[in-house]
């Protein structure tokens, strides 16, 4: 469901090209369709910054930015900064590689002033269960390979609640999708949330009103200042996401700059606590699938196999959970699943959980899965 709803405008331009009767009236509709889906992502600027990246970063007024489009949040109060002190601790990992905030690339072009939100423009539209109120990681920053214009390999933090199929889930990392970010290959910082299972609520960033952004120093779906290479040097971006207990939103911190929050108004199952969190990484392909002719060739991470560990593989370290005790926990039980074994592997390495995809291809045999 998440590819076809991130695709869904796509196949709104695709039907330019098959219309039949009236090809140019049919094109104006569509045009218009879009055009007037993009000025709702793209609101009034305050103040634009043209990155060296190619991204334009628009400083857009805090109260007129997408998540007020919600028809829950017209009565919203912005709230700058979390009630609650959120627990932390010190960094104590061996392989510590980035100590300091990783900048986004557009923040080297200008900064958006106070009373502002900076916002990607758009061009185009494309554990075991428990009761947890945080989850917090470092994770390694690769900028994995992927074969077609419309897969996507990330590396994020997930927090979910509700039924199997019918889950609320929030969620933040770092994503390389070609088909949403201009056809370029970078990883850029993203975020996603679903209400129903990716069924018919739910997309990534401010592409739909809900998330409510606060900072003016972050932009979700910039690219960052370094990437690691394999068997050099490591970088890591740090991500937390907790609960406020006073009014049941959702925080999410870059480091710590705090980027806005889930409101609780567009929340159920998720609105007081997640029963699950999860570290990992994602590859989204139409070919990936048992019994597909063909298999995708996108890497996870670095496309190195998880046994290669620091250095090698994509890594996330600090994995800590929060429970009713506000103390940060290694989880406990922990355990790994790899959906296709037979490309992507995982291990839970002391502290560390490693992630990544196998290089060898091909990895089926008459069509079946090898």
């Amino acid at each position: 469901m998440r590819k076809r709803l991130i695709m869904s405008f796509f196949a709104m331009a695709l039907l330019v090209f098959d219309g039949g009767v009236d090809v140019k009236a049919e094109a104006r509709k569509t045009l218009s369709e879009i055009d007037k889906k993009l000025k709702l992502l793209n609101k009034p600027a305050i103040k634009s910054i043209k990155s060296k990246d190619g991204d334009i970063i628009d400083c857009v007024d805090i109260y007129k930015q997408p998540a007020f489009d919600h028809p829950a949040l017209r009565n919203h109060t912005i709230q700058m900064r979390p009630n609650t002190i959120f627990a932390s601790e010190t960094s104590t990992t061996k392989h510590e590689s980035s100590p300091a905030m990783l900048t986004q690339t557009w923040q080297k072009s200008g900064s958006c002033p106070k009373g502002t939100v900076a916002i990607r423009r758009y061009a185009n539209l494309y554990t075991r269960e428990n009761n947890y109120i945080g989850a917090r990681g470092d994770i390694n920053l690769w900028d994995p390979l992927v074969e077609f214009y419309n897969e996507s390999s990330s590396a994020q933090i997930s927090l979910k609640s509700g039924f199997v199929e019918n889950f609320e889930s929030i969620e933040a990392g770092w994503m390389v999708y070609p088909n949403l970010f201009n056809a370029d290959g970078e990883p850029r910082l993203f975020i996603r949330w679903t209400l129903d299972g990716y069924r018919r609520t739910g997309c990534i960033n401010l592409n739909c009103a809900g998330f409510v952004q606060t900072s003016s120093v972050i932009a979700l779906g910039s690219t960052f200042s370094n990437v690691s290479t394999l068997h050099g040097p490591q970088f890591q971006i740090k991500i937390r996401i907790d609960h406020d207990p006073s009014t049941n939103h959702w925080w999410l911190q870059y480091y710590n700059e705090v980027v806005g929050y889930w409101p609780a108004e567009i929340l159920c199952y998720l609105k007081e606590e997640a029963s699950i969190v999860a570290w990992g990484g994602d590859v989204h392909s139409k070919n990936v699938k048992p019994g597909h002719p063909y298999h995708t060739t996108a890497y996870m991470g670095s496309g190195e196999a998880a046994s290669e560990l620091f250095g090698s593989a994509n890594f996330i370290t600090n994995i800590r959970v929060i429970d009713y005790s506000l103390q940060l926990k290694y989880p406990d039980p922990a355990f790994f699943v790899v959906d296709e074994p037979n490309c992507y592997s995982a291990l839970i390495y002391k502290a560390e959980i490693a992630l990544s995809c196998k290089r060898e291809v091909p990895l089926y045999s008459s069509g079946t899965v090898g």
